[in-house]
């Protein structure tokens, strides 16, 4: 055979490997996308790169599969919903401490499930395997509650992060969310 023809061969071979590793990739990202959600999104802002970013969320998959996430007994979730309903009527006349509660209860629920609570950006990958849609409430309470310990929380900022509380909580008990309500005025609707 001649060499132009080997040639030919050569660049049709790199170009069918090539469109394999592009369709690979895109299906990647597509998968990733479909996932995570706007935790997708955020890795992405976050990294140098989308493949960095990509790589990340696979990491996080890789290590929430090597947890043992359990739902929790009937028993234990009756319990939590309980403790919620206290905390949140609580909120009205104690916001700050409210907020912290649910920041602890939250905590626990997840610790019972089997997240580890070594490290809350952890956690937080952690959970957005499971539950990337509420991931961002979960980030967004704990914002606050961190600012509760400066004292630089105002009550709607309060307000808000115990909302997202409350849908990180009912995700986490596998329950809706109205399960969760008791309605005191001022706690129970998200008006932002």
């Amino acid at each position: 055979m001649d060499a132009w023809v080997w040639i030919v061969i050569v660049l049709a071979v790199v170009a069918v490997v090539g469109a394999v590793w592009w369709i690979g990739q895109r299906r990647r990202s597509t998968r990733l996308r479909e996932q995570f959600g706007s935790e997708y999104d955020r890795a992405v802002s976050r990294a140098d790169t989308p493949a960095e970013a990509e790589a990340e969320l696979e990491a996080r998959e890789v290590r929430r599969g090597q947890l043992d996430i359990r739902p929790l007994e009937a028993d234990e979730r009756e319990r939590f919903l309980l403790e919620w309903k206290n905390v949140q009527a609580n909120f009205v006349d104690d916001p700050t401490g409210t907020v912290g509660a649910a920041d602890r209860l939250v905590s626990e629920v997840m610790l019972a499930r089997g997240y580890p609570m070594d490290d809350f950006e952890r956690r937080a990958g952690d959970v957005s395997v499971d539950h990337p849609d509420v991931v961002e409430h979960y980030r967004s309470a704990h914002a606050v509650f961190l600012t509760t310990e400066e004292r630089k929380a105002e009550t709607e900022d309060l307000r808000k992060a115990f909302v997202h509380y409350r849908a990180l909580f009912a995700e986490l008990l596998e329950t809706r969310d109205e399960e969760t309500e008791i309605r005191p005025e001022g706690a129970d609707e998200d008006r932002g």
